[in-house]
């Protein structure tokens, strides 16, 4: 067993680890494909996540805080090899997904794994943590026919909120984004506009019912207030960690009567919790993926092995990559 570790800003370490003997009402996953994610994680990465806070306190693979050394990471898929007492025969050999860390084995009990359907492959299957997210998104904008929508970031969580929103009856869908490659794959994967991110073109200000923050940075919103309509909503998904910018809210956020939306993907608005459970948000989500294929938003994949240069290539070549995967037993 081999395990990916994070033990500095901007330093990783592959250590081996003794593979865990399968515990009763737990089985043993063999990983086959993990996804690095370029928000979240990559503030691991360089050293931006508040030190001292919870790494997830939702998930229990990622028990413990940001500081270093830590694995992280919350997006595997791979097969069941083994079952512990008390487990359904039917589990052994299964292709599933889990919210666990990087690394080549792991154990888990049927309530942390997500059986993957045999028709959704596993390039699909680890984009499932951001399709929940994205649809946690859209779910907390609750969007309205004939709207005008805005999405400021096409990271991959962009995009996957830009494919959800492409099937609602929109007036228009737009999205922005600083890099070239990013704006093709929301023409191509949600049908959008695509702008580049900067100076708004005439006729763009104020002109949006919606608009989603998930760009990751900070300075951000001030483009966002900008792009909202008289009492619009700003729905903001980023995450920015420890990075700050000043925000402009002495001009017409206040008289637009504009409104910001905080959304996080661990809860549910209150809303909706009466008739949505996160089982149901789950299996909602893994329909989604075999809807809208996000296997094709994959740019790179590297060996296990090679795991510091996928990171590098998010932490300084951003603009030539979208989605990028780690495969395991592959070299």
């Amino acid at each position: 067993m081999r395990s990916l570790y994070f033990t500095a800003p901007r330093r990783i370490e592959i250590r081996d680890d003794q593979v865990p003997e399968t515990p009763s009402g737990e089985m043993l996953v063999e990983t086959s494909l993990s996804a690095i994610s370029a928000g979240t994680e990559m503030l691991v990465y360089r050293g931006q996540a508040p030190a001292g806070l919870a790494a997830d306190e939702t998930i229990a693979a990622l028990g413990g805080s940001l500081d270093f050394p830590l694995r992280y990471g919350y997006a595997a898929a791979g097969r069941v090899i083994e079952a512990g007492e008390g487990i359904e025969p039917g589990w052994r050999g299964a292709a599933v997904f889990s919210f666990q860390p990087h690394t080549t084995h792991f154990t888990a009990a049927p309530g942390d794994l997500v059986r993957i359907p045999g028709d959704v492959p596993p390039e699909d299957a680890v984009f499932l943590p951001n399709m929940e997210t994205a649809l946690g998104l859209v779910m907390d904008a609750a969007p309205l026919a004939g709207e005008r929508v805005a999405v400021l970031g096409q990271g991959v969580v962009g995009l996957l909120a830009a494919g959800v929103l492409a099937g609602f009856p929109l007036e228009r869908l737009v999205a922005f984004d600083a890099y070239p490659i990013r704006r093709e794959a929301a023409r191509a994967f949600a049908g959008a506009e695509a702008l580049a991110a900067g100076a708004l073109p005439s006729g763009y200000a104020g002109h949006f019912d919606l608009v989603f923050e998930l760009t990751g940075e900070p300075a951000a919103l001030d483009d966002a207030i900008a792009l909202a309509g008289e009492e619009g909503r700003i729905v903001v998904g980023s995450w920015y960690g420890t990075k700050r910018a000043p925000v402009d809210l002495g001009g017409r956020f206040h008289r637009g009567r504009l409104r910001l939306v905080s959304s996080q993907v661990s809860r549910l608005a209150p809303g909706l919790t009466g008739r949505w459970t996160r089982d149901r948000r789950m299996a909602f989500a893994v329909d989604l993926l075999r809807r809208l294929r996000p296997g094709r938003l994959i740019t790179h994949r590297f060996p296990f092995e090679r795991a510091a240069e996928a990171y590098e290539l998010l932490d300084r070549r951003p603009e030539e990559a979208v989605q990028v995967v780690l495969a395991y037993g592959e070299k």
